[in-house]
């Protein structure tokens, strides 16, 4: 499927940028021509190009072939127009995963969030319009807190769908779809190396309130999406992972265990929900299941596709239903190797 094709990942020295790159190297869609690491932080984008080049020192010899490698390399910023163009011109399957997921920074700069998670998305559709690009396929990549949203963060991504889906009616010739999933173990800022620093520390470890309910997804899992996306997704649908659920609380009990260390409820951040839904109840009307994933239909009439025998969904998609036991609870995390107490490679297994 991505043989010979050339490839651009938007925001790819990211927790999901970093493994989605490891995944497309492997092969398992076909070995691209080129993947082409698109993000502003340079620091970030030599600290990956040493890591797989093996490489401890840096010299100056490593960046000069960057562009006669398969894995490329180029300084930019989604929010800019004309960067967004050059990065582009060539390619045929564009991954956007760029983006301001933080959700209290997003409150307190919310202007910010829509630069990166608004006009991103918007100057990668204009692109491809205006400079009639023949680019075939293009993922955004959402949140659950896109989903009935009360934060910028989630107001601003879910934008980010909508711009997408309408794209394909402006451009037919592209592909636009999205994924849309919940939180991810173990990624850059999430709850579990946090609650992993307090442990360390030996507490306390801060709950934002006892009745939160998070859905669990690994990166991988969460790559898994974007890939069945790509494979089957028609144009502006999203696609969504049936992703276990859990109590927060219950989370912090297991990663404490038996030590001797307190827990302190600060109540709930800006912008955050008890719980979070992955199809609303108004989506769920236009939501069925297709190979293990939910998949949401475009809201414009003009793209919805009926497929005949497909059921839709009867209600809302919310973490607070079909919440995991404890047992199942820690065997999730031991799957994932996220039980043990002193993590402090996870940015480096991204891309073992």
């Amino acid at each position: 499927m991505l043989t010979d094709k050339k490839v651009v990942v938007t925001g790819g020295t990211g927790s999901l940028g970093k493994v989605l790159v490891r995944r497309l190297l492997s092969g398992e869609l076909g070995m691209p021509k080129s993947i082409v690491v698109f993000s502003r932080d340079e620091a970030k984008q030599h600290a990956m190009r040493l890591a797989y080049q093996r490489r401890r020192a840096a010299t100056d010899e490593v960046i000069y072939r960057n562009f006669e490698q398969v894995l490329q390399f180029q300084i930019g910023d989604v929010r800019d127009y004309h960067s967004v163009s050059a990065v582009m011109r060539n390619a045929d399957i564009v991954f956007n995963a760029a983006a301001l997921k933080q959700v209290p920074s997003c409150e307190y700069f919310p202007f910010e969030a829509v630069q990166t998670n608004i006009i991103g998305p918007q100057n990668i559709v204009q692109a491809i319009r205006e400079n009639t690009l023949a680019v075939e396929a293009v993922v955004g990549v959402s949140t659950d807190k896109a989903c009935e949203p009360v934060s910028v963060m989630g107001m601003t991504k879910a934008i980010h769908e909508r711009i997408l889906v309408q794209a394909n009616m402006d451009y037919p010739a592209t592909r636009f779809m999205c994924v849309r999933y919940g939180n991810v173990l173990a990624s850059r800022g999430s709850v579990i190396p946090l609650f992993h620093e307090q442990i360390r520390s030996g507490g306390p470890v801060t709950i934002t309130t006892p009745e939160m309910t998070r859905f669990l997804i690994s990166l991988d899992e969460a790559v898994d999406t974007i890939f069945a996306a790509l494979r089957g997704a028609k144009r502006g649908e999203t696609y969504i992972p049936r992703a276990p659920s859990a109590r927060i609380t219950e989370v912090v009990d297991v990663l404490i265990g038996d030590r001797p260390i307190k827990t302190r409820v600060i109540g709930i951040r800006p912008g955050e929900k008890i719980h979070e839904i992955l199809v609303s109840e108004e989506e769920s009307h236009r939501a069925t299941e297709r190979g293990g994933y939910y998949v949401i239909k475009p809201m414009l009439p003009e793209l919805r596709t009926v497929t005949k025998d497909e059921v839709n969904l009867e209600a809302e998609y919310s973490s607070a239903d079909g919440v995991i036991t404890r047992a199942e609870l820690e065997e999730l995390l031991r799957k994932h190797r996220l039980m043990l107490e002193d993590r402090t490679d996870f940015e480096e297994e991204l891309l073992a």
